[in-house]
């Protein structure tokens, strides 16, 4: 079979943009470049017609390298800067609004890295101000490179600013107040939505309806999203070809019937109806947005539409291949987003399951083409999102059952009719009204199916062999030819495989992970029968917690130690009490705290799993010390391993306690996340610990740890790490092992510490 056009296009924009992140990500351009010039010399002069798709490859490299040249230079970090900008949205938050711009100019101080480059930039307004989208600003911003928290198996927001074409972050200033420079110009999509706000709705219907109609997703609550994520439904809101082809095919339907009547002898041989359909998904495809899953809808709907208009008639995998290599071409950043590799798969897979069958007929047979569909989709898809999130739904492949007709056949029509009777007054917000009670249902039984089947986050010891035994399975059941012992074989593979694998932690051994949260403290302590945490991490003045991102609800802890109520240390609170369930609590006496604690206290000692737990500090009762010198102090040891912990108590505290401590100590997590009140000369020689880890925040404004902390451990040669660089740090107690310390972000060799 000839490869014809849409197969080396494909190839070419996947080449371009695999080995743009391979020269990014190694900082090698120069030499990458040098070297692919005289390869495509080469090439061209071997094969002339192989330009074309150097140039196509050429094209992503270089769109891909630019979003990296585009970034907020290091030398503007925290600095002032003065934007022209365009509002692309505006997000309501707790008390502010997010924003999101499009730089048009950008001037920066003197002395300082100019700004040109800086395209698109994500920043949060504190103070009051009517933001539209379309909007165009005069604004100072305070911008910081796109960055974010780096934890172990957990949602990596620098990737994601990344690749959405986020070039820095940051807040606007109130002074001087930002100023509008133009009003927003006329936007359909605009409209469309302010139509929506207007509507008599309820909340949940009118940002249902913009995300399933508009492709807003972002108008769906945290809450929305954690539910879809649970059942394993989040495919279920994106313009996909369902949306699109059911635009293409309702404007067909429409122009065809126009054609019959206008000319009743030969309307079959009319072209003009199908062209009408071709704009219609165009039409709708750009009105949402054109993102990744959208643009490849569209594309494969436009296929769809040539074969069915009896053209000739290409395979359904030069679609396939022609929409993959049109939405990298359009978007390269696209290949680095895990919805459109998901989207992708999803419909290869149907294609592969599909091709040579005959097509279904009648009621039963399109019962029977979804349910197998589904069952077929199911462990393949759950292979996939494992490999990219972590987690499995395992309501998904039941409550897809259901949920896809009933969305597809019942809640998307309703929301695209509506549109289309929108002109005409309560006609279009009844069928709207019908809308809203088949979401209802839908609520209802996704709520139903998590309290059931709750999201499960696996170790991640367990993803990479889960995906491979779901995958076995998909191919097994999935490929024709496949002996039925085989494919019970596979099924029982997955079946046994979590209980064959290990746990958490080995008998004796313990886990120790200082989070990354930011200016705050976060740590976790597993052993193979028992979950520890000391503190909660922070709570953000927009009311964002970072504990919020580490674990899926439902996660289940025997102990919490809350050091003492500072917002940095118990901030997180919130999000235990609502998404986690915790056996019990601990806290200093006296200190104020939504939760009913048991006073920690100066020796206080038990064992789990072979490991010892001990209180160094408070004392008992009631005490007149300020919050941080009320902080519990947490001594954790096995065998020659130990582990201190000292919140924010002082200089002064710490020599109280100083000979009770076991010294050396193995790891300490330097007190006041290394402020100059914390970490006394005399407490650092006795302790002499051997790593020291400070869990502050990237570029705080405390400037921790400082400068006179870092050096008196340095002159105790310890190994010094940092979460605000180093992102989490884990290590684990284990006898007759030597400890190491690993951090989440890579380290060049020139930056170990040990």
């Amino acid at each position: 079979m000839p490869l014809g056009v849409a197969i080396p296009a494909a190839l070419a924009t996947l080449a371009g943009a695999v080995a743009a992140g391979w020269s990014g990500s190694v900082g090698a351009l120069n030499a990458f470049l040098s070297v692919g010039v005289i390869a495509a010399l080469l090439v061209v002069i071997r094969r002339p017609g192989a330009a074309l798709w150097l140039i196509v490859a050429s094209w992503v490299f270089a769109g891909i390298h630019q979003q990296w040249a585009s970034q907020l230079p290091d030398g503007l970090n925290g600095e002032d800067v003065i934007v022209e900008a365009v509002l692309l949205g505006v997000t309501p938050l707790a008390g502010s609004k997010r924003l999101l711009l499009s730089i048009d100019q950008c001037e920066s101080p003197e002395q300082r890295p100019k700004c040109r480059m800086l395209n698109k930039v994500r920043v949060t307004a504190y103070a009051g101000g009517d933001y539209q989208a379309g909007e165009r600003w005069r604004m100072t911003l305070r911008l910081r490179p796109p960055g974010g928290f780096a934890n172990p198996e957990s949602f990596d927001f620098e990737q994601w600013l990344w690749r959405e074409g986020i070039h820095a972050t940051g807040y606007v200033r109130s002074e001087p107040a930002p100023e509008r420079i133009a009003p927003a110009g006329f936007s359909l999509r605009r409209k469309a939505l302010e139509v929506l706000e207007a509507s008599p709705l309820e909340e949940r219907t009118r940002r249902w309806l913009s995300a399933l109609t508009l492709g807003e997703g972002d108008r769906l609550t945290q809450e929305d999203w954690t539910l879809l994520n649970a059942t394993g439904t989040t495919h279920l809101v994106v313009i996909s070809g369902l949306h699109v082809g059911l635009v293409a095919g309702f404007a067909l339907l429409l122009a065809r019937t126009a054609a019959r009547v206008l000319t009743p002898l030969n309307w079959r041989m009319r072209t003009w109806p199908w062209w009408v359909a071709a704009a219609a998904a165009v039409g709708y495809a750009w009105l949402a947005g054109l993102a990744p899953p959208a643009l490849r809808a569209m594309v494969m709907t436009l296929v769809g539409l040539w074969v069915l208009s009896g053209r000739h008639a290409p395979s359904a995998w030069q679609a396939w291949w022609l929409a993959l290599g049109l939405v990298v071409l359009a978007d390269p950043l696209s290949l680095w987003r895990p919805g459109s590799w998901l989207s992708f798969i999803a419909v290869a897979w149907l294609i592969i399951i599909w091709q040579g069958r005959a097509r279904p007929q009648g009621i039963q047979g399109w019962l029977h083409a979804l349910v197998r569909s589904q069952l077929l989709l199911a462990p393949l898809m759950a292979a996939a999102v494992l490999m990219a999130f972590g987690r499995i739904a395992p309501a998904a492949p039941l409550i897809n059952l259901v949920a896809v007709p009933w969305v597809s056949s019942i809640m998307v029509p309703l929301a695209l009719l509506g549109w289309l009777f929108t002109p005409i007054p309560f006609l279009g917000t009844g069928v709207w009204w019908l809308f809203e009670q088949a979401l209802a249902i839908f609520y209802t039984l996704l709520a139903l199916a998590v309290d059931l089947w709750p999201l499960w986050e696996p170790d991640r010891s367990l993803v990479y062999p889960l995906s491979a035994a779901l995958l076995l399975l998909a191919l097994s059941w999935g490929l024709p030819g496949i002996y039925l012992w085989i494919r019970a074989g596979a099924a029982l593979l997955l079946a046994l495989l979590p209980w064959w694998l290990p746990g958490t932690a080995p008998e004796g051994a313990l886990r120790v992970t200082v989070h990354d949260v930011g200016q705050g403290q976060l740590i976790e302590l597993r052993s193979a029968h028992y979950r520890l945490l000391y503190d909660t991490g922070p709570r953000f003045q927009s009311g964002f917690m970072p504990l919020q991102t580490l674990w899926a609800p439902g996660q289940r802890f025997d102990e919490v130690i809350v050091s003492h109520a500072d917002s940095d240390h118990a901030g997180g609170i919130g999000a235990l009490l609502e998404d986690h369930h915790v056996e019990r609590w601990y806290a200093p006496l006296g200190e104020a705290l939504p939760v009913n604690a048991t006073p920690c206290q100066r020796g206080q000692t038990w064992q789990q799993d072979g490991i010892t737990y001990r209180f160094l500090w408070p004392p008992a009762g009631p005490t007149n010390y300020s919050a941080n010198d009320r902080s519990c102090v947490l001594e954790v040891s096995q065998g020659a391993h130990r582990l201190l912990i000292t919140g924010d108590v002082s200089r002064d505290i710490e020599r109280r306690f100083l000979q009770d401590i076991d010294s050396p100590a193995s790891v300490l997590v330097a007190g006041h996340h290394g402020s100059l009140t914390s970490s006394g000369a005399q407490f650092v020689q006795h302790v002499s610990p051997r790593h020291v880890i400070f869990s502050a925040g990237r570029n705080n404004a405390f400037q921790h740890p400082v400068d006179s902390v870092v050096r008196r451990f340095s002159r105790q040669q310890s190994c010094l790490w940092s979460t605000g660089h180093d992102g989490a740090l884990r290590f684990w107690f284990q006898k007759g092992r030597q400890l190491h310390v690993k951090p989440t972000r890579k380290l060049p060799v020139s930056a170990k510490r040990c």
